[in-house]
């Protein structure tokens, strides 16, 4: 989505919000099979009740409309998006609630793919506080090789010298435990020479339009690399977290058995759709950052003020 597309989005999303949906508001309606639905929307998050079991509405990005079961044994946000703000100059989104006392960092994440000349100090003085550095991946074939990101060294030093606090991501493709543990032995190595003070991610995903490694994976698979590589991590005295969207959650991942894990959010639609805790939201694919050449996506990193 363009530039003015996704803020005009946004904008319309924001003011939906500002006008009922931070209020709790109920709805009641007789589907075609005459069974009552209770909708209500909390955070943003349409949620239904049926025969008295919870479900959720959202798209993907594709604007595929799904409904999944609302897992009571997994924590609620509980952001109030009435705090949201667009700066409509540098398209950068904000966060700050004085009396939840929840702000947020403004961040983004890049690769290779983001080109080889990224001005880190134009970066910083946009307003981008964080970033978060692939630090590569797990190829796709046979072999599953891992591969550093070729621009992994200097965006990571480039970003700490310009006094961005930098996290790492790694792209799995593990089809068993002993890889999920080669990767996580992999990230360690890689980053033991930097200064890491933000999140150490797992990046699991469904691969669209391509054959994957992980085809033949099982939820329970997906779900067990996850605990392995965020407890190598947390053991190794970093902050792990798992990457992930909301159909991914939803359909693919057990979250009733991550809930010790921090969470970062992946949702393009004009405010977040999923009703479970996470610390951090990408929210953008396209963003325009001063000192990037390319697109890049844009992060808001959640956390509680003392």
């Amino acid at each position: 989505m363009r530039k003015k597309q996704w803020m005009a989005a946004v904008l319309v999303g924001l003011a939906v919000i500002l006008v009922g949906v931070g209020s709790g508001n109920v709805k009641t309606r007789q589907t075609k099979k005459d069974k009552q639905e209770n909708t209500q929307i909390v955070s943003g998050v349409q949620i239904v009740t049926e025969d008295g079991k919870k479900y959720y509405d959202f798209q993907d990005v594709k604007e595929n409309n799904y409904r999944a079961r609302l897992l009571e044994q997994v924590p609620r946000n509980s952001y109030d998006f009435s705090n949201l703000a667009l700066d409509e100059e540098t398209g950068y989104l904000s966060y700050k609630d004085t009396k939840g006392k929840v702000s947020a960092k403004k961040g983004i994440d890049v690769s290779e793919f983001q080109g080889e000349t990224i001005d880190w100090q134009q970066v910083k003085e946009s307003g981008i506080e964080f970033v978060i550095v692939r630090l590569g991946y797990r190829a796709y074939g046979e072999s599953g090789a891992l591969v550093e990101d070729a621009m992994f060294e200097q965006n990571v030093q480039g970003a700490l010298d310009a006094g961005l606090e930098v996290g790492v991501y790694f792209f799995s493709q593990a089809i068993s435990a002993t890889e999920a543990v080669e990767e996580t032995d992999f990230v360690l190595e890689h980053i033991q020479p930097y200064q890491i003070t933000g999140p150490v991610v797992y990046d699991t995903e469904e691969i669209k339009d391509d054959t994957a490694r992980t085809d033949q994976n099982t939820r329970e698979d997906f779900t067990n690399f996850c605990k392995v590589f965020c407890d190598g991590v947390k053991q190794a005295g970093y902050q792990p977290m798992i990457y992930a969207n909301m159909k991914w959650m939803a359909f693919t991942l057990k979250m009733e058995e991550l809930t010790e894990y921090d969470f970062w959010y992946a949702d393009y639609h004009e405010l977040p759709q999923c009703p479970y805790d996470y610390k951090m939201w990408q929210y953008s694919e396209a963003g325009t950052v001063p000192g990037i050449r390319a697109s890049v996506d844009l992060d808001l990193w959640f956390q509680e003020e003392n």
